[in-house]
């Protein structure tokens, strides 16, 4: 393909959607799936940790869904960690490998990894908010001398709903990682942490003047999230070195219907990823 052509179809992408190709489909949770996707003639997506894509399907819908596999792992392709929430994508999760879909993007901006390099990582997900921080996470192991400790804190309501099961269990078998896991609600077979996410802070230590913090997760979880990383190790991280992703704002992706706007500013177009110190002023933002 001629980088006359690559560039073309690269900018249509933008507002027209890209045929792309299912080629691998994995059940995550009751309500997850995991979609491994090609885009046509070896394009590459070419996104950051934290960009988004619009998803559609001719005759059904459009939505925004949050790029959860790593730049340093793409391999021709992407992954997006669907769950079934409406309409589309519960026909979504009927696709299967060889289905075609529709793709534009990617877009917004991501998570600034060269801000981070030297300092120490503290990530702090919950629930469905671990998929697009699964990009930024395995990036930062793919170049894992950049970065001093690395510390993965992730909360789900139930065993049951905590995903990439395979993939914590990895991280937690790592030298250099240190994983800490909770559930709202444990079951028989749980012998880990029960409580909220924040539960977890009082088992980690951390140097907060090197320390940058990215969460994401339900809107009620950040209130607390925030005010734990601002008082960690009595002194706090950084507002500035505390990063988060609104990615549930998302719709149209290029700034045009609104329904992302705090304020003066576009979430899809400024965003998702913003510092606190950005948004710690719009009442509306969190």
């Amino acid at each position: 393909m001629s980088m006359q052509l690559l560039d073309t179809i690269q900018e249509t992408s933008l507002y027209l959607p890209v045929q792309a190709r299912i080629v691998d489909v994995r059940q995550m949770t009751q309500l997850e799936k995991l979609f491994t996707i090609e885009l046509p003639s070896g394009m590459s997506l070419n996104h950051d940790p934290g960009q988004f894509v619009q998803v559609s399907l001719f005759g059904v819908g459009e939505a925004p869904i949050s790029i959860s596999s790593s730049p340093s792992r793409s391999n021709g392709s992407f992954q997006l960690c669907v769950r079934r929430a409406g309409d589309l994508t519960s026909v979504i999760h009927q696709l299967k490998p060889g289905d075609s879909i529709g793709i534009r993007g990617p877009f917004g901006h991501g998570f600034p990894i060269e801000r981070y390099r030297g300092k120490d990582v503290l990530f702090a997900p919950g629930g469905l908010g671990l998929a697009p921080l699964r990009s930024l996470i395995n990036q930062v192991l793919d170049e894992r001398s950049s970065f001093g400790r690395v510390i993965i804190l992730y909360g789900a309501r139930s065993p049951s709903e905590l995903l990439f099961k395979d993939e914590l269990k990895t991280w937690g078998e790592r030298d250099d990682v240190e994983l800490h896991l909770t559930v709202d609600r444990g079951d028989e077979s749980w012998t880990g942490n029960v409580g909220v996410i924040t539960t977890l802070f009082n088992k980690i230590e951390v140097y907060p003047p090197n320390t940058v913090a990215i969460t994401c997760g339900p809107p009620v979880m950040y209130r607390f999230v925030l005010m734990e990383l601002v008082a960690l190790g009595g002194v706090g991280i950084s507002e500035g070195n505390i990063w988060l992703s609104l990615e549930r704002r998302m719709k149209c992706g290029v700034g045009k219907c609104g329904h992302c706007q705090i304020n003066n500013i576009y979430t899809c177009i400024e965003g998702p990823v913003f510092s606190y110190a950005q948004i710690k002023h719009l009442e509306e933002a969190l």
